[in-house]
Order: structure tokens, then sequence, then C-alpha cells
């Protein structure tokens, strides 16, 4: 899974090769209706510092916007600063160092000016280096930032450099980081949570992460510390959206934790033991003074994601026992939900308007969620092994109807372990009539030509569905089928400028969107029909508004 707050900055065009040398027989574009995509560069990790197994930590890559810097905020002095020679490289790097000495005033990719003074030598992150640097202390670091965790360290890339080497690496000595958030709009500057696979948690500034030359974190709060809360590994991790400084962490035990940002939690942490486990039940802390606040049980086995709609009305889950659940998070109300086809649900997300929900998981499909029916409205078909990353594209451009604005057709991708990239449109005419078009009395009918009851009438508030008939659900091809990696996909998000995709090896590729003075393909190289009749699409645009 990709998380991300928002993006800016112009790229350059990539190199006109069309095969990757880094990873033969791999293109570096695919076609969709609206042009071409080009592979525009790589980030990825130092092979060199990678000292320990995997684990169960699976790359996950949120993207971070920085602002400007509202307030100083005061160097953070490391006791390795003059130990660690790794460190002071990737200050070197991250400053625009060079070989020779000299000071130089240098703007770096995120466009933050910085000045540097010394002498580097090195070949890798953490390669050996001779220079003494210092930032200086109104560096602010404003600009896009890519992080991404492997093993036990938490990598952070510039999004709009080329360099394919992250600017900071930070190690955990105990436990694996799994999974993490970023809020733009935090306002004390803890605006990163970190969850391990130790079920610890912390949250920190990242400004104050990259103001610092140490490999640990600083500046830290820290959540569930030696399990106080809970044992069981973090599974993934959100800001609530207009919560005040509040965070959900979901655990593989089946449990949620709400947190809020800045509590000591000195108060009583413990909860009510759960005396069924397979029943939707909140518990509220015992004292004002305790951090969480409250534990949501939502299901028997691990929630493998959790995800908030735009306005934070909704919270979606889905986990190992196939379910999605849908909560009302104010009310602490199941509102709707369903399982799978086969197998366990890995992820999920929200359409910007809060109106459609994608899961994807081990049945190889992608199922779309309509909010209004309460029920599946589409499966996607195309992935040929479990699906591990879904989102939409809230960029691309789709046609309006009768000039209302009104959306009729969404774009939105996932990825799998297949190593393929998919994206999908979504068409209301096509996809979401059969309930509202259904004559008095009567359901729609399918190929088999039997009455489906699947599109009776919309599930009763707090009603978990089982899986409905493959025949009873409209299918949906995808418009593009794309081998992007090698190694099995881990997340996928989309920027104003570009789609960016993740192995679970730690690789991510940014793939540039088509410049809008390229006309679409003329023949079906890459591209996939979306329907049985021919469906004519708008060329896509790059949007302008912010991301969601």
């Amino acid at each position: 899974m990709i998380n991300s707050s928002n993006t800016n900055g112009g790229m350059s065009s990539p190199s006109s090769s069309s095969v990757n040398p880094r990873s033969p027989g791999l293109k570096t574009y695919f076609k969709t209706p609206e042009g071409r995509y080009k592979l525009h560069y790589e980030k990825t990790h130092p092979s060199s510092l990678l000292q320990y197994p995997h684990g169960k930590s699976v790359t996950q890559v949120t993207l971070a916007y920085l602002k400007e810097k509202q307030a100083q905020l005061a160097p953070t002095p490391s006791s390795s600063m003059s130990a660690s020679s790794g460190v002071r490289f990737t200050a070197a790097r991250f400053l625009g160092g060079g070989n020779g000495g000299r000071t130089l005033s240098f703007v770096g990719g995120n466009g933050a000016s910085k000045s540097f003074t010394g002498t580097s030598r090195s070949s890798s992150l953490g390669g050996l280096s001779n220079c003494n640097s210092m930032l200086t202390s109104n560096y602010d670091g404003k600009g896009t930032y890519l992080i991404f965790n492997l093993g036990d360290t938490i990598y952070i890339s510039d999004f709009n450099s080329q360099d394919k080497d992250p600017i900071k690496a930070i190690h955990f000595s105990n436990s694996n980081p799994v999974c993490h958030a970023f809020d733009a709009e935090a306002k004390d500057g803890h605006d990163l949570l970190i969850g391990l696979n130790s079920g610890d948690v912390y949250s920190v500034s990242l400004r104050q992460q990259l103001q610092d030359f140490g490999k640990k974190l600083v500046g830290a709060q820290h959540y569930n510390k030696d399990g106080s809360v809970s044992t069981s590994r973090c599974t993934s991790i959100a800001w609530i959206p207009q919560g005040d400084g509040a965070f959900a962490v979901a655990h593989s035990d089946g449990n949620l934790y709400v947190y809020e940002k800045g509590k000591d939690g000195t108060g009583d942490s413990s909860f009510p033991v759960i005396k069924d486990q397979t029943q939707f039940t909140v518990a509220h802390a015992r004292s004002s003074k305790s951090n969480p606040v409250a534990r949501w049980h939502i299901c028997q086995g691990s929630i493998n994601s959790i995800a908030f709609s735009s306005d934070g009305t909704y919270l979606a889950t889905v986990g190992r026992d196939g379910y999605l659940r849908v909560f009302d998070y104010s009310k602490e109300q199941l509102i709707c939900g369903g399982k799978s086809y086969y197998g366990a649900l890995l992820c999920c997300a929200w359409s910007w308007d809060g109106k459609y929900i994608l899961t994807g998981g081990e049945d190889d499909l992608v199922q779309v969620w309509s909010m209004e029916d309460r029920k599946v409205v589409a499966w996607g078909e195309g992935h040929s092994s479990w699906v591990s990353g879904v989102a939409f594209d809230s960029y691309w451009s789709s046609p309006s109807s009768d000039g209302t604005g009104e959306t009729v057709m969404y774009r939105f991708g996932s990825v799998g372990q297949d190593t393929q990239l998919l994206l999908w449109d979504l068409s209301m005419e096509e996809i979401v009539v059969p309930l509202r078009r259904c004559p008095p009395g009567g359901s729609p009918t399918f190929g088999s030509g039997s009455q489906s009851s699947h599109w009776d009438s919309i599930s009763p508030v707090g009603t978990l569905q089982p899986a409905p008939s493959m025949q009873d659900v409209p299918k949906l091809s995808p418009v593009v089928a794309h081998r992007v990696h090698s190694e099995p996909l881990s997340g996928l998000n989309f920027t104003q400028e570009s789609i960016l995709t993740a192995c679970r090896e730690g690789h991510v590729k940014i793939w540039m969107r088509p410049r809008s003075s390229e006309s679409p393909p003329s023949n079906s190289e890459g591209l996939l029909s979306t329907s049985s009749k021919e469906k004519l699409l708008m060329p896509g645009k790059v949007g302008g508004s912010s991301f969601k």
C-alpha cells in the first residue's frame, strides 16, 4: 500500500530507451486511451545496508509534502554526528556536496536552500566520507518526500530528485517498521506516524528527522511502549481526517486502537476482556489521561488494512476473515460490509467523493463497493495472483453528464503479486444502474437470464453480506495491464503528474503521465478492451485539485 498527502514540483523527461536496463524484459512505458505513460525514474535502497532478513516487513510507501516552516526548529544534537561517516555522507548528498573542499549554496530537487562545507568521498549511502558538515539552523526542508520501509529501516528520498538513493535512513534496533502515515496539516510538528512489527508506535516530526544526522529517531513520542497495550503486530496506521491529532492503529489480533497525539498516557491503559471475538465492540479508556483513548475490536484474526473517507465520516477495514467492514466513525456504528469471493482481503481505498470503496485480496479480484447501495456493484477481473494495492486516481479527468459536473466515470488502479499494474474505468452508466433502474417488483437479470436477489434492495444498516454469486455482479476488464516490476508489488499511488508503483523488495518506480499534447495511441498495443462494446473515452487531463 502507498499513502500520500500532496505532491508538487515539475519533472524532466525520461530516457528515450524503451527497455529498462535494471529489469530486462520490462518496458519503460505503457499506453492508455489518453496517451503514453513513461518510466521517469526509480527510487530504491542501498543494498549494502540490508543486514537483516525482511521478515514480515513488506515495503509500504508514503508520500509526504512538507510545507514551508512556520516556526524555527532547533537542530537536535546526535551522539553519532562525529562517529558515523555514513551519516555525514547522507547529509553531504542531501545538501549537494561533491568532491573537493568548498562552501556550497545549493537548491535541491525540492527547492529548499541549504549550505554545506566540507569534502566527501563515497560510493554508497553507507560508504566512507571525510566531510565536516552542519545543516544551517534555518533549513526548513520544504518539498515532497517519499518514505518507505524495508527490513529494519525507514528510508526517506527526495521525491523531486532523480537520484535513486535515499537521503536519510532511520534504523530500528529491536523491530521492523511495517506501516506509516503522514499528515501535512499537523499542528505541533509531529506529522509522521510509524508502526512496528512489535506493536510499538511512534509519532515524529519529518522535518526534525531530516535536520538530524543520526540514524535513530529524534524527538519521538512513543506509544504502546514494550507492548503495554498490545503485543500484536501493527498492520495499518492512519491519521483521522479532521481528528485534531487523533490517529488509528490496526493490529494483527483484530483490534484497532485510537490514540490522541500529545497525551502522555499516564492513566490506566487497560481495557475489558473481549468476551466474544466474533462480535464488533468498542471500549473506551477508563481514565481521561489514558492513551489510547479507545479500542475497537473489529474481527477475529488480523486487520490487514484500514482507510478513512476523505471527510473522516467513515472508516473502512479489511481483514484476514475476508470481510470488508464500513463504520460510521463518530457514531462507532457498523454500516455495511461483505465477504470476498475467496480468502482474505488485503487492501482497501476510498474514492475522493466517498461514494465508492475498492478492495483487493486473495481471490485475485478487485471489488467495487457502493456506499449508496451498500453492496458490491462491480468486480474487476484481470490479475492472476493476489491483489496487494488499490487506489482511485483523483487527478484523472472524467467526462461530465449534462453539464452538471457529476462524475460519470472513475479511473482506478490495482497492483498484485503477479507484478502487474492494472488501470480500470468505472462507468456509472454501465455499472451502478442495475439497482436504480430495475422495474418495480423486479430485479435485473444477467447472462444466465435468472433474477438476482443481490439487487433486490439496499441492505439494512449493520448487515455483513455473504459473497454474491459471480453471475450476479457486472464484470470489469482493465483498460491497461502492464508488468511494471520483476518482483511482486505491494502498493501504488496517483499524483498530479505521475503514478507510483512499489514492489515488496523496496523498489519504487515513478511513471510520468502523458503530456496534454500527446494524442491517444493509434493501435491497441498495451490496451485491453473495457467492455464488449466500444467505449468512447475523452482524453485524460492532469487535474489541478489538491490530493485527497
